[in-house]
């Protein structure tokens, strides 16, 4: 507590919050969708929270931290699923939502502080007719900086694949969290040496991307007879290059009934396609659909579904917030036992691998599954809703098991609760870029991060 005291008096002058509500609210991110963490991290608080507006009260903070010896927590939008955000060891949250300047745009790139929530700056880009790449369906809520730390993809990633491809971020400034912290300039491959990284070698201040020409985005809900109908279309339109689209999801037909606003649009027994196109090219989409018995059940213009995104017009939301992790938060709100697993299908084998899952696990697993094209080519990845039960874990302790997966379907099963940086997929990128071993002070920096490669 003496260290904590003494912290306080070196921030004075930026802003802080120790009340137990406050503490608890930003100690806490999305855990709660697995069963696992949710007992584990559902009582783990920090001591202080801190609010900086500017770089220099982040340099000020880092100091202060590792000349203190406090632990220390970057939270963006606290919108992750693997408790990345929550303070194990107490200490300081440093909440990086005051840093949310637009510091620059130029065509075909911007430059914004970490801090600047997604949908804010998809805002204030409109009027130059341009637009983030992608983004995770929590938008209206998740940080850039947040995002290039702790994600991956998102709406978007059907055409622009994924935030650790090259030339998807440009650039990233960096506070190192040391007694006389060093701001860095990352460009190339040395980005890689924070990407994904949750904060934990260094706080990221500034993001720089490559921005994409805004377009008209229509959304459309496609109904299909069967899943693998709508998982046939989902890689057509993924494939097709001449039709520009922002959002590819498939979701089975015991899914729409948990998204209450798009359900009565989706008859009983349906999968359904959730689609954004360039409007001029929708009529090319839905003939598409039909070759595959699809029918358009809900449309919206884009001039609507801009309305329902930027000021929450209509009585259906975003479609994109149905998409990626939203289904798991929709499900959970009626069927709290849900989890969900994500699992890579097979190129060339996904509708054999779509087909088997549905046979062999009928009752505990819902396939949703997102489209991304990477590297020029298609990959379809399941975010699956599984039903887990504590009363039945030593049986379905395998299904967490990535080689169950591997064995079974011939697909791989992502890891998302991993302890060090290391364990990422992209580690050996990491190691390749720093010249050297990427492993973290354990001490200090790797901290209650669980990471999720993509």
């Amino acid at each position: 507590m003496e260290a904590l005291a003494a912290l306080k008096a070196d921030l004075s002058g930026i802003a802080t919050a120790d009340d137990a509500a406050t503490l608890r609210l930003k100690s806490r991110d999305f855990f709660w969708f697995s069963p696992i963490l949710k007992p584990l991290l559902e009582d783990k608080r920090a001591d202080l929270v801190v609010l900086p507006k500017t770089k220099d009260d982040v340099i000020r903070i880092a100091a202060a931290c590792a000349r203190h010896r406090v632990p220390l927590t970057i939270r963006g939008g606290g919108t992750g699923n693997y408790g990345q955000a929550v303070p194990l060891a107490g200490g300081v949250v440093l909440d990086m939502a005051g840093l949310d300047r637009v510091v620059r745009v130029a065509p075909g790139a911007g430059r914004f502080e970490a801090g600047a929530r997604l949908l804010d700056i998809d805002k204030a880009l409109r009027p130059e007719r341009w637009e983030l790449r992608f983004h995770p369906s929590t938008r209206k809520l998740a940080t850039i900086g947040g995002f290039i730390a702790g994600g991956a993809a998102g709406c978007g990633s059907c055409t622009w694949g994924q935030i650790a491809d090259p030339g998807a971020v440009l650039a990233l400034q960096v506070v190192t969290v040391e007694e006389t912290p060093r701001v860095l300039e990352l460009r190339g491959r040395d980005i890689l040496k924070v990407l994904h990284a949750y904060g934990a070698n260094g706080i990221i201040t500034e993001v720089e991307v490559p921005l994409a020409p805004w377009q008209p985005w229509a959304e459309r809900v496609i109904a299909f007879a069967g899943l693998t109908d709508a998982v046939r279309f989902g890689l057509a339109i993924a494939a097709a290059e001449g039709i520009a689209k922002k959002e590819i999801g498939v979701f089975e037909s015991r899914i729409p009934p948990y998204f209450k606003r798009l359900a009565p649009f989706v008859a009983a027994g349906e999968a359904i396609a959730i689609i954004m196109v360039a409007e001029p090219q929708a009529g090319v989409l839905a003939e598409m659909a039909a070759d595959f018995g699809g029918r358009i059940a809900y449309e919206r213009s884009a001039t609507e579904a801009e309305a329902a995104a930027f000021e929450g017009v209509g009585s259906v939301p975003p479609l994109y917030e149905y998409a990626w992790n939203h289904t798991t938060l929709h499900a959970l709100r009626v069927e709290p036992a849900l989890t969900y697993l994500q699992i890579r299908l097979p190129p060339g084998g996904e509708i054999a691998t779509v087909e088997a899952l549905a046979r062999r696990l009928p009752d505990e697993l819902l396939q949703h599954i997102e489209f991304q094209r990477r590297f020029g080519r298609v990959f379809a990845s399941e975010l699956a809703l599984l039903r887990y039960s504590f009363d039945r874990a030593p049986r379905r302790s395998g299904r967490c098991d990535r080689g169950y997966w591997r064995r079974r379907f011939g697909c791989s099963q992502l890891r998302a609760r991993r302890r060090r940086l290391e364990e990422d997929g992209r580690a050996a990128a990491r190691v390749q870029a720093a010249g050297r071993s990427a492993r973290p002070d354990e001490s200090r920096q790797d901290q209650g991060h669980w990471l999720m490669p993509a």
